[in-house]
């Protein structure tokens, strides 16, 4: 792991770690904030989901894929939870600002350029592949090297079955020469 990717990522992650623990402290707060989304989530669910339970879920899982980040563990798919929480964060807070004032409005714009930010910041991280090969790419040239390895095999399958065909037609030849001069 590079320098700046082993300062970088604690760095990023401080906040959404920091989040989740105040979800996880606050749930209630959390509930009232999220409560129109956590209502359509709870109907959504094929079992009975508690309100305050989605939202110690949310800050468990924010808290959990923040560490996972900063530490470079699973870095990808952590950064990509983190971003679908960020999104969903800067939803749920531009719809609940208070915008009478305008010191609101403007509490709500630094509020959502704050989280847009960290989206795009844990949107990069989630494709950083750290100098290493995607999933994609790996799998793309496993495959064609498959298919070269199976090319040679084939060609190597037929020029051995050649010698032998070879080999069967002159000893069968030989046997009728032999049983015709007999």
């Amino acid at each position: 792991m590079s320098f700046v990717r082993f300062l970088a990522r604690p760095m990023l992650a401080s906040s959404f770690v920091l989040a989740g623990v105040d979800k996880l402290r606050n749930a209630d707060d959390t509930v009232e904030q999220l409560s129109p989304l956590l209502r359509r989530a709870a109907e959504t669910l094929p079992f009975q989901a508690d309100e305050k339970v989605l939202a110690r879920l949310i800050g468990g899982t924010q808290v959990g894929a923040g560490v996972l980040f900063a530490c470079g563990k699973f870095a990808r798919f952590s950064a990509t939870l983190l971003a679908v929480i960020s999104a969903l964060n800067a939803y749920v807070e531009w719809r609940s600002a208070d915008i009478s004032s305008k010191e609101g409005r403007d509490a709500r714009r630094t509020q959502l350029l704050k989280n847009v930010t960290l989206t795009g910041g844990v949107l990069l991280a989630s494709v950083d592949t750290a100098g290493k090969p995607s999933l994609a790419w790996r799998a793309e040239h496993l495959a064609a090297d498959a298919r070269k390895t199976a090319s040679h095999l084939t060609a190597d399958v037929r020029k051995t079955t050649g010698k032998k065909l070879h080999k069967a037609d002159k000893a069968v030849r030989k046997a009728v020469d032999h049983a015709v001069g007999a």
